[in-house]
């Protein structure tokens, strides 16, 4: 049975003005996702500039019968935010798995892709979950018929949280598996400031149309009249905070409508999209440290991106 769960509009909308109301004004970057924002971002992922797609598909690939020897067998595979579940199959071609639960909060978008997963791996239970999972969420029940969970967590999205909100979420992943469950998680490393901006100023315009595609998602779902044509897309390395940053800047002085209310933006006032944070291995074992031990680090050659196994405490 699925376990739907979805955002509703008067989430959405409350959260959207919350943050367009802040002196400085930010859009939660989970509203990127729905299936438009989700087929940009699997085209981005195949940009030459964005390397932590293809980085972190090699690393699974280097190492994958080691990662799977950590998993270890008959586990139930949970995915957070799966997109297309390209770098899964990997692992679903190489585990013995008792289920595969792909999170996600696109539903039309994963329904998709499970229906061909399930045409292609028959004899695994795949049961997808809709659901927000920076929020509290329940997995499918299974009983006893499984040897451990392990979560999968792969893109280094843990860079989207700001570190305070990166250890509630890791709190929640903690409180809702099983006391001797795991975590394969992607970590972007800190690296050259000019690699870092590349892959978020793609000469193809993707990512600022995956950027500004928010805009157009909200003019549909919550009725707003955001003119798209009147921002541009910005990217750039916080060396202090150590992140990206994502910004849509306002080109002239405007006023936005959402559901009755009034939005004022300045010439070049920005809205705040998404943050991406970039971590040395140590700070990283500082953050989860909580909750998780590391167990093991894979990397690749240059250093650019981390794959980790961690034991839940």
């Amino acid at each position: 049975m699925d376990n739907q769960i979805t955002v509703s509009r008067q989430a959405m909308l409350d959260e959207v003005l919350e943050g367009l109301h802040q002196t400085k004004k930010y859009l939660p970057s989970k509203f990127f996702y729905d299936e438009r924002g989700s087929e940009l971002f699997e085209q981005i992922t195949r940009l030459d500039e964005y390397y932590p797609t293809r980085t972190e598909k090699n690393i699974l690939e280097n190492n994958i019968d080691e990662i799977a020897n950590y998993i270890g067998p008959d586990a139930m595979l949970v995915e957070l935010g799966s997109g297309s579940s390209r770098k899964t199959r990997l692992l679903l071609n190489r585990l013995s798995l008792k289920a595969y639960i792909p999170v996600d909060i696109s539903e039309e978008y994963l329904l998709k892709v499970v229906n061909q997963l399930r045409r292609d791996y028959p004899r695994i239970s795949i049961i997808p979950v809709f659901a927000d999972y920076t929020s509290h969420f329940k997995l499918p029940t299974m009983g006893g018929d499984y040897q451990k969970q392990v979560v999968f967590f792969p893109g280094s999205t843990i860079g989207n949280f700001r570190p305070e909100r990166a250890r509630s979420f890791l709190e929640i992943i903690a409180s809702i598996t099983d006391d001797h469950s795991g975590m394969l998680i992607g970590v972007d490393l800190k690296k050259d400031k000019a690699v870092l901006e590349a892959a978020y100023n793609d000469e193809q315009g993707i990512t600022a149309d995956f950027n500004k595609n928010m805009l157009v998602r909200l003019n549909r779902e919550l009725e707003a009249n955001f003119d798209v044509e009147k921002f541009r897309h910005r990217a750039f390395y916080n060396e202090d905070e150590g992140r990206i940053e994502m910004h849509l800047v306002s080109t002239e002085k405007q006023q936005v409508h959402i559901d009755g209310e009034d939005i004022y933006l300045e010439e070049e006032e920005s809205i705040h999209t998404e943050n991406s944070y970039k971590y040395s291995l140590e700070d990283f074992q500082a953050l989860v440290s909580d909750w998780y031990s590391v167990k093991k680090v894979w990397t690749d050659e240059k250093d650019y991106f981390s794959l980790q196994y961690l034991s839940k405490k």
